[in-house]
């Protein structure tokens, strides 16, 4: 590399420090491949998204993060932006892609608040196309003036996420929006955008599942960590915070979800969340914790004896959870699985017939009915992610494996997941493979401290 090219590097990179949050952001042209094909999707139409506004007040402590929706296709990461793609005049469904308008807004400089929240991206910014990678970016206040010129006639859709559409959290500009939606002209029509994001976001890109393979390497270290710090007379709470600091040292900027860390009965707990309880000899410790990697999440459970040694019942029923994962795995088949419940070729069957055929209650009945929750999520932007379950497994999808059983009279839950995807050669790769599976791969782990 020549020594100018290395001066003009090395000053871009200074330059993007105080907008880029420290996130590891994929290419631009990643971005923007995301929203040409979310406008080939529309055949025509129009489509505003708004990131939510930063919360004031005593609510602003935990940070902002940004809506995925808006990461997905912009990769911006600061609060009060909208995003506008509008199609050529004349839009057929072999439009160039390229000859649609993309439109960034972002809120006016404002150098008081700035004082309070750190430097932010202002529109006046002559390097902001460059940053953001649209090819125009205005103040936010020029956006419906741009959208009603834009328009196109004699009739036009235009795909949003207003909060009429569910959204929880809304711009003033969205709401504002809404108050005013009888000023449209007559000829607009509303759809929701977020199903077609949704068909989208189903499919990962090599730079989205590097992400989630960050985001689950990281999470592998603190559940590791875990099998080394889990014993009686610990708290819940101490292993979370344990876990919370080995996935941050890692890159992690946050707990992928409130992180799960539950002994005795509250191991049959399926969301339990307090982890204000003091583990003691013979529990089980269901831990289901992950790291959020460059907003991707993880998504990793694993059951600990609190001792290092299961019981023989213990052992029992985490033999029979993990035999009902295998055979799920070994069920998979490409183009034809599916993670719906209610669907022949469904994974979700092939465990639960495991677990119902395997093993009993203290009565003497099967244990399908102690596995009370679904086999699989999409895992992405969001845990449970966006995506659509009915279509088969097919490479992109990321996507857990995690059978359970829960018996509350026994004080015995047992959860194992995992994260996989699907690659392009239609492989199921399991990205928290590290992670001991066995009842004495989890006992060799837990006396290795």
């Amino acid at each position: 590399m020549r020594r100018s090219t290395v001066a003009f590097v090395v000053v871009v990179c200074v330059f993007l420090l105080p907008f880029a949050a420290a996130l590891d952001r994929q290419p631009n042209a990643d971005y923007r491949a995301r929203r040409e094909a979310l406008a080939r999707k529309t055949e025509g139409g129009i489509i505003v998204i708004f990131a939510p506004m930063e919360a004031e007040g005593p609510n602003d402590l935990y940070g902002f993060r940004q809506d995925n929706k808006f990461f997905y296709l912009s990769g911006w990461s600061e609060p009060g932006a909208a995003l506008l793609i509008a199609p050529p005049a004349q839009a057929t469904p072999s439009s160039s892609a390229r000859a649609y308008t993309e439109i960034l807004f972002l809120p006016a400089h404002n150098p008081s608040q700035e004082r309070w929240t750190g430097p932010k991206l202002g529109p006046e910014n002559p390097d902001a196309p460059k940053i953001t990678g649209f090819d125009r970016v205005e103040v936010i206040d020029r956006l419906r003036d741009e959208l009603v010129r834009l328009l196109p006639q004699p009739r036009a859709t235009l795909y949003s996420d207003l909060p009429a559409f569910g959204q929880a959290s809304a711009s003033a500009e969205a709401l504002d929006w809404l108050k005013r939606a009888n000023a449209f002209p007559t000829y607009v029509s509303f759809q929701d955008v977020k199903p077609l994001l949704a068909y989208l976001r189903t499919f990962k890109d090599a730079g989205e599942i590097d992400r989630i393979r960050k985001a689950t390497d990281a999470s592998v270290a603190a559940h590791l960590a875990a099998f080394h710090a889990v014993k009686p007379e610990v708290s819940e709470r101490e292993i979370s915070a344990l876990m919370q600091y080995e996935w941050g040292k890692r890159g992690c900027e946050r707990p992928a979800y409130a992180p799960i860390v539950g002994s005795g009965f509250n191991s049959t707990v399926l969301h339990y969340s307090d982890d204000s309880v003091i583990i003691h000899a013979g529990d089980v410790v269901v831990i289901d914790a992950a790291g959020e990697y460059s907003m991707y999440a993880s998504d990793i459970t694993r059951t600990f004896p609190a001792t290092g040694k299961f019981s023989p019942r213990q052992r029992e029923i985490y033999d029979i959870v993990l035999g009902a994962q295998q055979a799920a795995i070994a069920a998979f088949q490409p183009g034809k699985s599916t993670l719906r419940r209610d669907d022949p070729n469904s994974l979700y069957k092939v465990a639960y017939e495991y677990i119902n055929s395997h093993g009993k209650d203290k009565q003497g009945a099967p244990l399908g009915k102690y596995f009370i929750h679904g086999l699989s999520h999409y895992v992405g932007l969001n845990v449970h992610d966006d995506g659509d379950y009915t279509l088969p497994l097919a490479p992109g999808m990321v996507f857990t494996i995690e059978p359970g059983i829960y018996i509350p009279e026994e004080k015995l839950g047992v959860r194992i997941e995992d994260v996989f995807f699907v690659d392009n050669n239609d492989k199921l790769i399991n990205l928290s493979a590290a992670l001991p599976h066995t009842a004495d791969e989890v006992e060799q782990a837990m006396a290795a401290k």
